[in-house]
């Protein structure tokens, strides 16, 4: 809320009784209240816009007959999965025009817990971007899996308290058969989010449309887990708030678009959910989006409908969305809408990115103290013993990935199998996954087996395993996902190629095995360096082989996962044997 004195300012501003800051001028504004571009000066006062129209001020900026396009909005994603701290993260948001970015902590929630959140709220606060969190509903996600904290209601209603503008609400709710139960922890965290008149998100992944009743009447309003386009129509027609992600792993846009309509466009919007930075690099963020859906026969002023004011309405973000006396002045200068490319970007009034560089200032220095205490995985390394699969048959479940999705399917195969124990088998893809405990001594691993990685040789492995964030290796044999994981044990965490029991790739995540401490640029090189490392390998090239694997063990995702408990049955809810 800004102070009585800048009201006075804004005022007198916008009755012309003193000049504006900064106007403005020969620009054409994409108006997203009539879906119309207009033609006006648009005058700034104290970060904030006053006034459209003709306006005279201290400074002046020429648009040069090119669009001016309020800030863009990420609805939902997580800030860890580009891998980058939240101020290196802001500079690479910026870049792309997005000033806004609703994010959910439950990655750093489920290793460090309080301390996690708060050095993610204190990163957030050195940001020059509209930085919000939603504070994680499951930590842990479920009981079938070991992380590393709790989040209780309790500790989610101090947060409300400390933070109560920067904190939206309540992330988004996996746990359905909690919910649908009525548990009491869940009832609780859900009650006190509404009786702080906070927002719920959802996560209604393998819902069915009957069940979501059970979400919307628990208050849960928003939902990104839509995969299919009956997904979509399912959602809006129950009267929810549909988030369209388009991610590294998942990329859910292009066949939820033509549910779509000018009756319903009110109620989405588009999302990033989880996104490398190396593909934020290359491809960009909420403006890759907007790109995408113009192709696909949006109308640039549809699109960017979706990636402003709806966002900014579903989150109560009343000062954000629009170009308007009373909104902040969160602008993207753009020559073309249909191509979208961002030029300028202007955050509360000052450039803060030209031509996909960030060019502002950080707010304030990062805490070095609250980076220290996510650092290092402290549990001891893993020999060989620890990753055999026993097997009684030849008969096993299989975990068949399908590409850029979260969702996997069940398999029963014939499989290998020597002194009974499972043995990889390449021609048939055919591969071993571990899950090692990172969190409690003596070492806990479980294994399963694995189709779609297409890997010939070696293994890959990463700390980052949703949402617990165990470690997490698949590979052609024990040797090299042993010197894997243990290569990650001994560098606090990242991911890492390994071929004959070398390292032949690496990016350090030394914050919570989750984030970097090195630049965004430097961030991305590795990340593709890495990735070409599994490449090298054998891994399948239509999809990114790192951010598929750290899915494999999210239990709330259907149809099966690993966990560091077992192998886990999504319909059942449940843990399974391997054997059918």
């Amino acid at each position: 809320m800004f102070k009585k004195s800048e009201l006075i300012e804004a005022v007198l501003t916008a009755a012309k009784k003193q000049p504006a800051d900064l106007v403005i001028k020969n620009g054409k504004i994409v108006n997203v209240f009539t879906k119309k571009n207009t033609e006006a000066d648009v005058a700034i006062k104290d970060g904030m816009i006053v006034g459209l129209g003709d306006y005279d001020g201290k400074e002046t900026f020429d648009a040069k007959g090119k669009y001016i396009v309020p800030g863009l909005i990420d609805g939902h994603m997580h800030v860890e999965s580009t891998l980058l701290p939240p101020e290196e993260y802001a500079k690479l948001s910026l870049s792309h025009g997005v000033t806004t970015a609703i994010a959910d902590p439950h990655e750093i929630g489920n290793v460090k817990g309080e301390v996690g959140l708060e050095f993610m709220l204190d990163s957030a606060s050195c940001a020059t971007m509209n930085l919000y969190y939603m504070i994680p509903s499951c930590v842990p996600t479920t009981i079938f899996e070991t992380n590393g904290a709790t989040i209780d209601a309790a500790m989610i209603k101090r947060f409300y308290e400390k933070y109560p503008d920067q904190v939206l609400g309540l992330a988004e709710v996996m746990n359905f058969p909690a919910v649908a139960n009525a548990d009491p922890e869940m009832i609780d965290k859900l009650y006190e989010t509404i009786a702080a008149n906070k927002v719920i998100d959802g996560h209604a992944a393998g819902i069915s449309k009957e069940d979501l009743n059970v979400y919307l009447a628990a208050q849960i309003r928003t939902d990104h887990e839509a995969v299919s386009l009956q997904d979509a129509k399912d959602r809006l027609d129950l009267g929810m708030y549909l988030l369209m992600r388009q991610g590294t792993a998942a990329k859910d846009l292009l066949n939820l678009l033509p549910a779509v309509d000018q009756n319903n466009i009110d109620r989405c919007a588009m999302v990033t959910d989880d996104k490398l930075a190396n593909e934020l690099l290359a491809e960009g963020s909420i403006d890759h989006m907007i790109r995408m859906a113009v192709k696909a026969g949006k109308t640039p002023l549809e699109a960017i409908q979706m990636a402003t004011i709806n966002p900014a309405q579903f989150f109560h973000l009343n000062r954000l969305g629009a170009i308007g006396a009373g909104y902040q002045a969160d602008l993207v200068i753009a020559p073309d809408l249909d191509d979208f490319e961002v030029e300028t970007v202007f955050h509360k009034g000052e450039i803060v990115a030209q031509n996909g560089k960030f060019c502002g200032t950080l707010a304030k220095e990062p805490n070095p103290a609250l980076v220290k205490q996510l650092e290092k995985i402290d549990i001891n390394p893993i020999e060989i013993s620890d990753l055999q699969l026993p097997l009684v048959g030849d008969i096993a479940k299989v975990i068949e990935i399908i590409p850029n999705s979260l969702v996997t399917k069940k398999l029963v195969e014939k499989v290998n199998k020597k002194d009974g124990f499972f043995q990889p088998d390449t021609a048939k893809d055919l591969l071993k996954i571990a899950v090692v405990n990172r969190y409690q001594k003596p070492t806990i691993t479980n294994t399963a087996i694995i189709k779609g990685f297409g890997l010939k040789e070696g293994a890959i492995a990463t700390s980052i395993a949703h949402d617990s964030h165990n470690l997490l290796t698949v590979g052609t044999n024990d040797e090299d996902m042993m010197t894997a994981i243990n290569y990650l044990i001994e560098n606090g965490g990242g991911m890492v190629a390994v071929k004959d029991q070398k390292v032949i790739g690496f990016v350090p995540l030394k914050i919570g095995g989750l984030m970097s401490v090195e630049p965004m640029e430097v961030v991305g090189k590795k990340v593709d360096e890495v990735v070409a490392a599994a490449h090298e390998l054998g891994a399948a090239r239509n999809f990114d082989p790192f951010l598929t694997l750290s899915f494999m063990s999210l239990a709330v995702i259907p149809e099966i996962k690993l966990t560091d408990k077992g192998l886990f049955d999504f319909a059942e809810f449940n843990l399974t044997t391997i054997e059918p």
